[in-house]
């Protein structure tokens, strides 16, 4: 738990908000001059026993309960990197689950000129794998340019995709089923989500590899085999980040190598010197 840092957090959205504004009333001019929501009446709003919010911005409740907290967020109107610095800040670490249904489904637009100056394929998914930016490279991977919609959807269901995805049913298949499981576990509510999970369900050659489920839920720095649809078959490397603002949504830049030959099997980690 890091109290100070707990504290400032709590104190300063507490103070922005004003009680009129959450149906109460403000103080008289007698009354109390601190701006913002007092401790009781954020106990009151949050139907939680007296002195709660003080024993929480002074770190006195361990382990706080991950539904006080997200109450906390949604009446404190947190963002996402501050509902994750209040969990950490709290001491029961990274949050059990996105703040809203809205979470990880927007970035900000500079991320269309980010990967626009990228030479490398690159692309940016929300958290339920539906397209919200590409560059020209990317576009070239595909048939005739057409970039899927969706491409979870298209690693697993569509046909072009598993042309595209060499040896579809054993490097990626079995890799890629397994971040659907990881994002639903993450995810319960999300619609597409859960569209995605029937189909897969669905279909004969998913099916099987869903129900015997896998531990693999990160692309970063894997190499697999991948048939390009103007520079033929060959090795891709993928790259993946999280833009901060965004919990689920992803960043991969895809480096490709033409030919028969791994390019990256032997490339040493990074380390700082």
């Amino acid at each position: 738990m890091y109290k100070k840092a707990l504290k400032a957090l709590l104190t300063e959205r507490r103070a922005l908000i004003n009680p009129e504004a959450v149906g109460l009333t403000g103080p008289s001019k007698q009354g109390r001059r601190a701006p913002g929501l007092s401790q009781h009446q954020v106990d009151q709003l949050l139907n939680r026993g007296r002195n709660t919010c003080n024993r929480l911005e002074n770190g006195q409740i361990r382990n706080p309960d991950a539904d006080l907290l997200r109450d906390v967020a949604h009446l404190y109107g947190l963002n996402e990197q501050e509902w994750v610095s209040l969990c950490r800040y709290a001491g029961i670490g990274d949050p059990p689950g996105p703040l809203t249904l809205h979470s990880g489904k927007e970035v900000p637009g500079v991320w269309q000129e980010a990967v626009d100056g990228m030479s490398h394929m690159a692309y940016v998914t929300d958290a339920s794998w539906d397209m919200l930016a590409y560059n020209a490279a990317f576009a070239r991977l595909f048939p005739g340019g057409r970039v899927p919609t969706n491409t979870m959807r298209w690693m697993l269901l569509d046909r072009d995709g598993r042309n595209t995805l060499t040896d579809w049913a054993n490097a990626w298949a079995p890799l890629v089923l397994p971040q659907l499981q990881a994002a639903i576990a993450h995810r319960p509510d999300d619609d597409i989500l859960r569209q995605i999970e029937k189909e897969v369900a669905a279909d004969p050659d998913c099916a099987p590899i869903w129900e015997a489920g896998g531990a693999h839920i990160h692309p970063d720095g894997d190499e697999r085999p991948l048939h390009h649809a103007i520079d033929g078959p060959g090795w891709v490397t993928m790259c993946a980040a999280q833009p901060m603002t965004a919990p689920g949504a992803r960043l991969i830049v895809l480096v490709f190598h033409p030919g028969t030959q791994r390019a990256h099997a032997r490339t040493p980690m990074l380390r700082a010197r």
